[in-house]
């Protein structure tokens, strides 16, 4: 019984993986979309780049990691900073290093999965929080200047980050389903290919 529940464990994580990447074959870094006045331009902004994907799934799998409340409240805490975030950048406001921020939330957020640390709820959402920040600045200046269009283009990409976190969710739970040797290799091997990659991006946007 455990080797079938094993099987379809991964099968379902197995399937999950392969249609997020197929979602974001195109996606490299963070790129712009060009005019953005719709919901369905804002849900497609966070798929539009690697590094806000990988951040924001990595924001679930943490958020399960530390349990307890926190597997609401962390992700929670993302959604409001990015909102705060994305509003910042649809007004103008100056924010320094944006890339260089996004692409650091990659790196901690996937090092925290390898590692496995698990901090005080309140801690993990500031952490989170900040990181959010940029993420919703980049989100929002793109929407700069839509007057009323920008709602329903903040509404899509507000929706396509929970989506995100609760991909990580159930990626995570998932996991947790296997024994717990093979959860945790899964986890660090997730976790340090994530930090590669946003280590990548990082050193680009230092460039």
């Amino acid at each position: 019984m455990k080797v079938l529940r094993a099987q379809h464990v991964l099968k379902a994580f197995a399937a999950g993986s392969i249609l997020t990447l197929a979602a974001t074959a195109p996606a490299s870094a963070h790129v712009g979309l060009g005019a953005v006045h719709t919901f369905s331009q804002g849900f497609l902004h966070p798929m539009s780049g690697i590094d806000h994907i990988i951040a924001m799934v990595a924001v679930g799998f943490f958020a399960i990691n530390i349990g307890g409340s926190a597997r609401w409240l962390v992700p929670t805490a993302f959604v409001v900073a990015m909102m705060f975030g994305g509003l910042l950048g649809y007004y103008g406001w100056p924010l320094p290093m944006v890339e260089q921020g996004i692409g650091l939330s990659v790196v901690a957020m996937s090092a925290a999965i390898a590692v496995g640390i698990r901090p005080p709820t309140v801690l993990a959402m500031a952490a989170v929080g900040l990181f959010a920040v940029f993420h919703g600045h980049a989100h929002g200046n793109e929407g700069a200047g839509l007057g009323f269009a920008f709602l329903p283009y903040a509404a899509g990409f507000v929706a396509a980050t929970v989506l995100l976190h609760v991909s990580g969710m159930v990626s995570s739970l998932c996991i947790d389903q296997l024994k717990p040797s093979a959860a945790l290799t899964f986890k660090r091997v997730s976790g340090v290919i994530g930090s590669l990659v946003g280590l990548s991006l990082l050193l680009g946007a230092m460039g």
